[in-house]
């Protein structure tokens, strides 16, 4: 009967023990991004279908300048790169992924802006970026005005289009697809004459090698974009660190390389690398 009773014991500290070791188990595999590495996961939003900044290949990879940066800033924060995994992360659901905790920190183009600091907080900023037109690398359009009569292109519901047309073009024929790569596809065509969005993701698509050479930007310098890693809300430590891993990433020469790497074949003019904490209005 004793004998019984120990072993009723030691079965209970048995399961006991393979409990918290299987909670254990899960903290190590599915991390979000404490910033303590050592064998656990980092979760990082990212665009999937951007050439030049945050691309999704077709065998599993990752490409771009914002991964670049994601990739050297998670090493700084502990993770190498078989620990991170990268999250598709719309623009419409950025805001959300950061606030359920979907990811650690946001690298997508993601502009800094009075209204989104009041939902997430900001490092960076890591890239400055203007508005821009891609024409054909033959085209005569040199500014803005030059649109007159001719066939913009840009996605279904961008304000940057739209700006051309009521700023400085306002008889540009506007021409709204859902995707940028429809509109490159518009452009090669000849059913657009120019494309209009943010000069690095237009500068991303003509690096692509089946573009190269067959496009230019016009450099027109429209707009003030000032990409920012988003982060949660409130979570000042992780921002500090990253804007410690920005500052190293420039002064290490990584970050030429990175946009050397991504845009150069666009023979992209970018400005330098900004200083952290200053916004370019």
């Amino acid at each position: 009967m004793k004998l019984r009773k120990v072993t009723a014991a030691a079965a209970a500290a048995l399961v006991l023990s393979l409990t918290a070791t299987a909670c254990g188990g899960d903290d190590n595999d599915s991390d979000t991004g404490s910033g303590s590495g050592g064998g656990g996961k980092i979760k990082i939003g990212i665009k999937y279908d951007q050439p030049g900044l945050g691309l999704k290949e077709p065998d599993g990879s990752f490409s771009g300048f914002d991964v670049d940066v994601a990739t050297y800033v998670a090493k700084e924060l502990g993770y190498e790169p078989n620990q991170i995994e990268f999250v598709e992360t719309k623009s419409a659901d950025r805001e959300n992924a950061l606030a359920r905790g979907d990811v650690k920190f946001i690298a997508a183009t993601y502009s800094i802006n009075d209204e989104r600091k009041q939902k997430v907080d900001f490092a960076g900023p890591y890239l400055l970026a203007h508005q821009d037109l891609l024409v054909k690398a033959d085209s005569d359009i040199a500014k803005g005005t030059d649109l007159n009569g001719k066939n913009l292109c840009s996605v279904t519901g961008s304000t940057s289009a739209q700006n051309v047309k009521n700023d400085i073009a306002p008889k540009a024929n506007l021409k709204e697809y859902s995707g940028y790569s429809e509109c490159i596809a518009a452009l090669q065509s000849g059913t657009v004459d120019a494309v209009t969005t943010d000069d690095s993701i237009l500068a991303g698509f003509a690096a692509q090698s089946q573009y190269k050479g067959k496009f230019k930007l016009a450099g027109l310098k429209l707009s003030n974009e000032n990409y920012g890693i988003g982060v949660k809300k409130g979570d000042t430590a992780t921002v500090d660190k990253i804007n410690k891993a920005l500052e190293k990433m420039e002064s290490d020469g990584s970050w030429d390389k990175a946009v050397k790497d991504n845009f150069g074949p666009a023979n992209y003019k970018n400005e330098p690398a900004p200083k952290i904490g200053v916004i370019v209005k």
